[in-house]
């Protein structure tokens, strides 16, 4: 619901905070005041167009605010704030548009930045608006089918089974088509994923046998360089060389003079201990570099067949993956390709019985939810027909048709169509080719009256220029079908008519004033006293009178009487 709408800079309203209540908001004031204009601003928030043009003149920015209250039936709005890590827990929806003269716009929602296309994704979950525009989307079958779906929990439930059944259906009727078309091109591809495995398997490949191949071949091919370190290391360690004695020679020394001098003095016993396990370790250290250096031998055959190896490897990788392991990925998928094919007719056979067994069931549950519609059409075009007479309407005749379509469709396999005449003797024809402007708005009403009290998707409603061209009794009429809605949603409506502006729960007043060169728009809530007033106002369209302060009173008295029959009837 709607709690607070706040205006910068925002055509003739330079700041305005305007508190709605529950129930039935009526905005009044004189033509021209800047009643439209605080709709629009509303209408910014729900993700309308808003051009800079829009900025009040001598300012750079315009800036609205609302503040929403959620409650927890609102699951889709949850969802779709939670997808856009939107927090919502404290029940509270801020949102914030702000436009510059430079056309560039900022949107907040609680805080967190979001793009239009998203705001008027939130928007529909928040406020409906009930005006000409959205009087013609009701002329699209789309429109249709939501307002008969959303009729019946059953159809909903129905409808719901329905889809899931079509899209497996769908899904594996998109399989068999591709399907068909892959086996248009299996010949030559057959061929190829031949080659492909044949190729990789007589290579033989095995898990990182590239990286033990690079090693050996770098030891091969520098065999000559290795032999010439053993040799010399060897040399160094035990052999001696012309330039003195051998590292094991000169170490044995150092140990045997620290084993004699401990006949003298044992101070230096851990110096011997540690002198007489180098030399150990040396020792060993000589032997396998010996024996490392007998087993080295130059092999080029060998380092030949080793980079062969290597060559094979090198050229499957640029072919078929950067690793080895990429490379026998690839075989695997090949490998499973094959399979594919060889068993295409299989393949294709069980798809046919599945495809024919989910056709089947999706038959049954297309017939179930055309079955639901027919009775659910025929109550719903009565409660409208009901209504319409109610709008001044007596003589029209309104009704919903629904009928098997050729083909499955996402939403069924109907055709969903409204019927309208006017007067008596007419032949019913499409509600998009009969109905006129005035009319399409009773027919509009009429359905927002009967579809209230089911549909509590969206939990406010605007009524935006509902009067234009009605009065008397029709208007009286128009009043109680607003009311009503209102028993059920907060309503929003802008009036000229007295007999809508009585049945307020909360009564609005828009007054623009001038001073020197600039001109403000101001809204504000109206006391029991003021309201009377401005409903005389509204009903004499001259100055306010005894007669006409005595009527207004009568109306508001006779308005509160109809509320609390809609309201006994409502909770009954």
């Amino acid at each position: 619901m709607l709690k607070t709408l706040t205006v910068w800079n925002f055509a003739l309203l330079e700041h305005v905070q305007v508190e709605f209540g529950e129930g039935l908001n009526i905005l009044t004031g004189e033509t021209g005041a800047g009643k439209s204009i605080l709709i629009d601003a509303l209408g910014a928030i729900l993700g309308q167009r808003v051009s800079s043009d829009a900025i009040r003149t001598g300012c750079d920015w315009l800036r609205v605010e609302a503040v929403f209250t959620l409650d927890d039936e609102s699951l889709g709005l949850h969802e779709l704030l939670a997808g856009q890590a939107i927090d919502d827990s404290e029940g509270l929806l801020i949102i914030t548009r702000q436009v510059t003269k430079g056309g560039r716009s900022m949107v907040l929602v609680n805080g967190c930045h979001v793009t239009l296309t998203i705001l008027k994704q939130i928007g529909a979950f928040l406020v409906d608006i009930h005006g000409q525009n959205e009087n013609l989307a009701l002329l699209k079958e789309e429109s249709q089918f939501a307002l008969l779906d959303n009729y019946d929990p059953d159809l909903t439930e129905a409808l719901a089974a329905y889809r899931q059944t079509y899209g497996l259906w769908k899904g594996k009727k998109q399989e068999h088509a591709e399907k068909e078309q892959s086996a248009r091109e299996y010949a030559q591809r057959l061929d190829m994923l031949r080659w492909q495995d044949k190729e990789i398997s007589e290579a033989e490949l095995k898990e990182n046998e590239d990286e033990e191949l690079e090693a050996e071949i770098r030891k091969l091919s520098h065999a000559e360089k290795i032999a010439g370190f053993v040799e010399e290391s060897y040399n160094l360690l035990d052999v001696g060389t012309g330039n003195g004695s051998a590292v094991l020679t000169a170490v044995a020394k150092v140990k045997k003079n620290l084993e004699d001098m401990s006949r003298y003095d044992d101070n230096l016993a851990n110096t011997y201990t540690m002198v007489e396990e180098a030399y150990i370790s040396l020792q060993e250290a000589a032997g396998e570099l010996r024996d490392y250096g007998e087993s080295l031998e130059f092999q080029p055959a060998k380092l030949d067949k080793l980079q062969n190896r290597m060559d094979v490897i090198d050229r499957l990788c640029r072919k078929y993956g950067a690793t080895i392991a990429d490379v026998l990925e690839h075989q695997q998928k090949v490998q499973q390709e094959l399979m594919d094919i060889e068993n295409y007719d299989e393949d294709m056979a069980k798809l046919e019985r599945e495809i024919a067994a989910l056709e089947e069931k999706l038959r049954q549950k297309a017939e179930h939810l055309t079955n639901l519609r027919q009775r659910a059409a025929g109550e719903l075009a009565s409660a409208i027909g009901g209504q319409l007479v109610a709008l001044g309407m007596p003589q029209a005749a309104f009704h919903i048709r629904v009928e098997p379509a050729e083909k499955y469709l996402g939403n069924g396999a109907d055709t969903v169509a409204m019927y309208f005449s006017a007067n008596p003797g007419e032949e019913e024809k499409l509600l998009s080719k009969v109905a006129s402007g005035g009319e399409l708005s009773r027919i509009a009403l009429a359905i927002k009256t009967v579809a209230a009290s089911r549909d509590s998707s969206v939990p406010s409603m605007v009524f935006d220029e509902i009067d234009t061209g009605i009065g008397g009794r029709t208007a009286q009429m128009v009043a109680e079908r607003i009311a009503l809605v209102a028993q059920y949603k907060q309503v929003l409506c802008i009036t000229h008519l007295p007999q809508i502006a009585c049945m307020a729960d909360n009564h609005l007043y828009i007054a623009k004033t001038s001073a020197g060169d600039s001109t403000v728009t101001q809204v504000r809530p109206l006391s029991e006293r003021e309201r009377i007033s401005e409903i005389a106002r509204m009903a004499s369209g001259v100055d306010v009178t005894t007669a006409s302060l005595d009527n207004a009173k009568e109306m508001v008295s006779h308005a509160k009487l109809t509320k609390q029959k809609f309201a006994n009837d409502k909770v009954g």
